[in-house]
């Protein structure tokens, strides 16, 4: 047992330095002047190469093999000693001059993204953009000898642990398949009903900024440890005890800072509830993010895109604007948050074009690693891509192939966990809903205390104590596949 607690420590350690980079990161994207982003992206390679010698030392590897022979070890404690091996197999595969290397060239790419994307310039980001992927590369080859897997499913593995492209690509397969005759159904049904009218703007950001906060309450998240700010690209971050996350105003349409708001803070959330007992521990952790995107999904479309949340949040939604007539109507915003389009950006996506924006991310992305798409083609393969699953062309990269932060600051193999969350959170909250009938007419209070005491209780509060795959089992009693998804959409999109 003394090897296991030194493992304790050790881990505790490691994690307030990930913490600290995370901090980091937040501040780069929100408060940084553009003129500390090279200091900036020294410290956080620092912090990272020391984070990286701190898993990698050899005692470490020493205590891991003998707490492996302990005996009298708790599941609690089992399941942390298999996510440390996890994380020491990660960081032992790779050289601590990649580790660094990577870390700078993703912050400096990043940096420059902000910029490519502002004046949809692809060709301005080219060069550090190649240097990312062939460091990204070289990082998935180690891995991927270590982990004796493929380089994608190596790179995957940091995000989603023991996610496999082999299971991925029939699920994303058969949505593929699924979707244009459903979408197509869908827009034929919205084809015989009046269009919802959009509210007359313009809407203050100010107001907005109210409006915004009183949902991010009304879910649960408590301004004593938290805050909310904007950035490019919206985000969660922090740590359990100080959340940050971002979004991002219009003033021509509020429903984009609101809805990313409540998607956010379903990260927030999950955070905040995760096992107190076992915080700064790997098992302590969320479980990968298909898991955290389910539950910001699980907010955002599930519960705050339905009739009963809308006729709670409309009249508050009204007063914050001065709104008055029929385009203030709850069914009409209802519709208006359900209307379903094939657009160009993923994180405006509606329910249903939404997984096939995240399958050609997919498929793109595993492309440019194996080098079957050179960079140079990326925006064209894009296009030709969204008019494939879609029917849209980007009318310019800023719209395309620039839309999102992921690639350019490094985190290849993400994207798939979207389209898993959306799958996971439809399973859940079907559960959830099923075990606790009050959850539904609460939320049509503006009241998610039962909603949110039965995912402390059944995903939160386990962190990653179990698999994915067994986590949803256990939540749902039924394994994890996209059967509540469907069902979802159908009975939402096409049942009068």
């Amino acid at each position: 047992m003394s090897s296991y607690h030194a493992l304790e420590e050790r881990f505790r350690r490691i994690a307030l330095v990930g913490d600290a980079i995370g901090v980091l990161h937040w501040d780069r994207s929100v408060m940084m002047p553009p003129g500390g982003a090279a200091a900036r992206g020294d410290q956080i390679a620092a912090l990272t190469v020391i984070r990286h010698a701190m898993i990698i030392e050899p005692a470490l590897s020493e205590q891991l093999d003998q707490a492996a022979q302990s005996s009298g070890l708790d599941e609690w404690q089992s399941a942390n000693l298999l996510e440390m091996r996890r994380r020491h197999r990660h960081a032992a595969a790779v050289p601590a001059d990649l580790v660094e290397a990577l870390s700078k060239a993703s912050s400096a790419c990043e940096i420059q993204w902000r910029d490519a994307r502002r004046n949809a310039g692809y060709a301005a980001i080219l060069p550090s953009f190649t240097e990312v992927l062939n460091l990204t590369r070289r990082l998935g080859e180690a891995k991927a000898e270590a982990f004796e897997c493929a380089i994608y499913d190596a790179l995957l593995d940091a995000y989603e642990p023991g996610g496999r492209a082999a299971d991925i690509d029939p699920v994303f397969d058969e949505y593929a398949a699924f979707l244009p005759e459903f979408l197509d159904a869908v827009l034929a049904r919205q084809e015989t009903e009046a269009a919802p009218v959009l509210p007359p703007g313009p809407f203050p950001i100010a107001r907005q900024k109210a409006l915004v906060r009183r949902m991010a309450q009304a879910v649960g998240l408590d301004f004593e440890s938290a805050r909310l700010d904007e950035s490019l690209h919206p985000f969660s971050g922090g740590v359990p005890e100080d959340s940050r996350i971002t979004t991002r105003y219009d003033v021509k349409d509020y429903s984009q800072a609101m809805m990313g708001v409540l998607h956010e803070v379903g990260h927030a959330m999950y955070e905040r509830g995760l096992p107190a007992a076992w915080r700064l521990q790997p098992v302590g952790e969320a479980r990968g993010m298909t898991m955290h995107e389910s539950q910001s999904l699980l907010i955002e479309m599930q519960v705050c895109r339905s009739r009963e949340f809308m006729a709670w949040a409309v009249p508050i939604i009204r007063r914050e604007f001065g709104g008055a007539g029929s385009a203030w109507d709850a069914e009409n915003l209802y519709r208006l948050a359900t209307r379903v389009k094939r657009g160009l950006i993923r994180v405006d996506a509606d329910e249903v074009t939404y997984p096939a924006h995240v399958i050609l991310r997919y498929r793109l992305e595993r492309a440019m690693l194996s080098g079957d798409l050179a960079l140079a083609d990326l925006p064209g393969a894009w296009n030709d891509a969204m008019q494939s699953l879609l029917g849209v062309t980007p009318p310019n990269d800023a719209l395309g192939c620039l839309q999102d932060i992921h690639w350019y600051d490094g985190a290849w193999g993400y994207f798939p966990t979207y389209t898993l969350g959306a799958m996971a959170a439809a399973q859940l909250f079907a559960a959830a809903t099923q075990d606790r009938p009050g959850i539904g007419p609460a939320l049509g209070d503006g009241n998610f205390k039962p909603l949110m005491a039965w995912l402390r209780e059944h995903v939160h509060g386990m962190g990653s104590l179990l698999p994915t795959g067994a986590l949803i089992e256990k939540a749902t009693g039924r394994r994890f596949d996209d059967a509540a998804f469907k069902a979802h959409l159908r009975a939402r999109y096409l049942v009068p």
